[in-house]
């Protein structure tokens, strides 16, 4: 799992960049210079970056980070996937979102269909969701 600088320091980074866009007579605003931060570090905005900067180190790494490609089963329908959030939960669960890299149809009847593309949901650290459905098959199952 990549490791962050503190939060302090990302902060210290957007004043820098703040005040060298001003130097140049370019004003930002901080905000702007907090998300342009976390664009730097390859994340989507500053929450992202702030909540994995202030995670602790102190528990096992999960097999996926933020970014990572991923694929398996959502709902027991095959995917392809990647990574956009996660943080870590108590009991060793993971909350996770996944953006699939095409729609799956998450309704098995023939008569109509129900596609997702995004998702939020909760796994441990062999990407399985603690979620089963009625027939009990785990809701995700990431292939790690």
């Amino acid at each position: 799992m990549t490791t962050y600088p503190s939060i302090d320091e990302l902060k210290a980074q957007a004043r820098r960049l703040r005040q060298a866009m001003a130097e140049r007579g370019d004003d930002m605003s901080h905000s702007t210079a907090l998300e342009l931060i976390a664009k730097q570090h390859g994340l989507r905005d500053w929450n992202t970056l702030s909540a994995l900067a202030a995670k602790p180190n102190d528990g096992p790494d999960a097999p996926f980070d933020v970014g990572s490609a991923v694929r398996g089963r959502y709902l027991n329908q095959p995917f392809t996937g990647r990574v956009l959030a996660m943080s870590a939960k108590s009991g060793g669960l993971y909350k996770i979102t996944i953006h699939f890299d095409e729609p799956v149809d998450v309704v098995e009847f023939e008569s109509f269909s129900a596609f997702r593309q995004r998702i939020n949901a909760q796994v441990d650290a062999d990407g399985v969701s603690p979620r089963k459905t009625s027939n009990g098959v785990p809701h995700l199952i990431l292939d790690i």
